[in-house]
């Protein structure tokens, strides 16, 4: 499991490499990913519930 001390390591590392300025562009896009990601997640499940029983 990963501590409190080592996501600041890591977050200083992230801020070092990519700069104060591409972090919120970073996130954003992360943020969308994620959305596609779970819309994708919802309309398999809906597809699954739609299909009839195998047996």
């Amino acid at each position: 499991m990963i501590g409190s001390t080592e996501l600041i390591v890591i977050g200083l590392i992230v801020l070092v490499l990519f700069g104060a300025k591409s972090i919120p562009k970073f996130a954003k896009s992360l943020g969308e990913a994620r959305k596609e990601f779970q819309k994708g997640l919802d309309e398999s499940d809906s597809s699954k519930s739609n299909d009839p029983p195998k047996k």
